[in-house]
């Protein structure tokens, strides 16, 4: 008997060691997978969730409501009142004013709502951009009514997205889907928080694909409609950097549903919802969401290196689907890309494209308008190629260009005694220092500065992406966890940020912060 017994305890003990040493290998794991493979693993093992068919035939929205809603989440944020530049004040009126219930401007700290979607067990959420810009305090409501501190992770003004963080376990998610099949007059849900309504649900159908509206990165001059047709089709367009290529929806979208869910009747995500075309600045009939597959390649670099990285084609066009801009350049052409300059050793040169060309056709798929390529394209990586059909003298050519990496266009973000405000507070994403930087620098650790983002303190110290964070109040820094310890519990309310700038300067930058 005694035998027994203690071959049952010698049993017990060993599956405890079994399962604890599981459990710290499946943490190790979980930390180095992508945001698409915690969905995978989620979905793969999560047993509770129905399967949900499409409703297509029979129009019944209950079972994709049901899955989505729990993972939508309310955010709240407090920004101060500080002025910034000029585009930032341009990109809140045209969108802050949308989208959050922001308070007069005056020189006390102001609040904003939106919305944002958990796209990972662990705390990943997807939001919009200009949801959290220059955010101080990020404040997160889930569904059943828990309260979180986010930290943003880091942010693509050229998408109008970002990446933000809480810390839980276990948390609902929504299944990310395929934006590319979706079809116009197919039915959507959009899921957000309108006029701080939680948790709100609306339907109607994908409009139209492939949108450009000229609303992300254009610095236009004010005008007494800012969101109407004038808004989005300037007869004199100015650069732009901004990437769209919106899924169009009559699914209602109102002020606080930024940031939100826009789904299809299987209950997966297929945009971000972003955008409204009103001339009041409330929903008159069309809204404008972010492709999910647009996005899983931004929000994933985010996670990966701290800042998205972009290819790019090395060319500047003319959209001919626009009657002036063709006739300018003497074509006929009603739909197509005229090339209009060739940037020197970029990939369209290297590849053999010519000024003149008309760019039809992207991984064969016919190109209507810019939005069509500039998508494609965002989705790639430098270095990936990218097929594009030509015509040439009346001939079509094609020819396989890879993509070469240009200037980082990153920077976009919001002093208190919370860390993760204070976190926020630094406007900056970090990746701990490759082996090449340690040597370029002689260094045994730090972080790389990944983005800046108008507004926050590396911005304000002129801190450049690629300089290196050794320390922080003299604490070694080697990992975000390392930042968030250093300015945790501060005992002065100083903080010290020593590092070096890419040309091998060193720097050392003081900011008190209030107690």
């Amino acid at each position: 008997m005694k035998r027994i017994g203690l071959t049952l305890l010698t049993a017990f003990v060993g599956g405890a060691m079994a399962l604890g040493s599981y459990k710290l290998i499946e943490k190790k794991y979980a930390d180095n997978m992508s945001i698409d493979d915690k969905q995978k693993v989620y979905f793969a093992s999560n047993h509770l969730s129905p399967a949900i068919t499409s409703s297509a035939g029979e129009v019944d929205f209950t079972q994709a409501a049901a899955a989505v809603t729990p993972a939508v989440v309310y955010i709240r944020t407090t920004y101060s009142s500080q002025g910034g530049n000029s585009q930032q004040d341009m990109m809140q009126q045209m969108f802050g004013d949308m989208f959050g219930q922001r308070m007069p401007r005056q020189n006390t700290p102001q609040m904003a709502s939106g919305s944002g979607v958990i796209i990972s067990p662990d705390g990943y959420i997807v939001t919009n951009n200009h949801v959290v810009s220059k955010a101080d305090k990020i404040e997160i409501t889930t569904n059943d009514h828990r309260h979180f501190t986010a930290k943003v992770i880091g942010t693509d003004p050229n998408t109008d997205l970002a990446l933000i963080k809480i810390e839980g376990t276990n948390l609902p998610i929504v299944k990310l889907g395929n934006s590319d099949d979706a079809k116009v007059g197919e039915w959507v849900l959009a899921v957000g928080n309108p006029f701080n309504l939680t948790s709100t649900v609306t339907a109607g159908i994908v409009s139209a694909k492939g949108r450009g509206i000229g609303i992300i990165g254009r610095e236009d001059d004010q005008d007494n409609n800012p969101f109407g047709p004038t808004r989005m089709r300037s007869q004199d367009p100015k650069p732009n950097t901004g990437i769209e290529s919106f899924i169009q929806t009559d699914a209602a979208i109102n002020p606080g549903n930024s940031g939100g869910a826009l789904v299809n009747t299987k209950g997966e995500l297929i945009g971000i919802n972003s955008a409204i075309a009103s001339h009041t600045g409330s929903y008159e009939g069309y809204g404008f969401a972010i492709p999910i597959n647009l996005a899983k390649k931004v929000l994933n670099d985010i996670q990966k290196y701290g800042a998205v990285k972009r290819g790019y084609i090395g060319v500047s066009f003319v959209d001919l689907s626009d009657p002036a801009s063709a006739e300018k350049v003497k074509s006929d052409k009603t739909n197509g890309l005229y090339v209009d300059e060739l940037v020197a050793g970029g990939g369209a040169e290297s590849a053999g494209l010519k000024k003149g060309d008309i760019i039809t056709k992207v991984e064969g798929v016919t190109v209507y308008e810019s939005s069509d390529l500039q998508e494609r394209v965002a989705r790639l990586q430098p270095g990936d190629k990218i097929h594009l059909t030509v015509m040439r003298d009346g001939n079509e050519k094609s020819f396989n260009v890879v993509l070469k990496a240009g200037v980082p266009v990153a920077r976009t973000a919001a002093v208190s005694k919370s860390a993760t405000e204070l976190y926020n507070k630094l406007g900056a994403s970090f990746m701990p220092v490759t082996p090449a930087q340690k040597s370029k620098f002689h260094l045994n650790g730090g972080v790389v500065v990944t983005q800046v983002r108008d507004g926050g303190i590396f911005d304000s110290f002129e801190v450049p992406v690629g300089s290196v964070v050794t320390k922080i109040n003299q604490q070694p820094i080697n990992s975000v966890a390392d930042i968030d310890k250093a300015i945790t519990n501060l005992k002065n309310g100083n903080v010290v940020i020593s590092g070096y700038y890419p040309d091998g300067g060193s720097f050392n930058n003081s900011f008190m912060v209030a107690q």
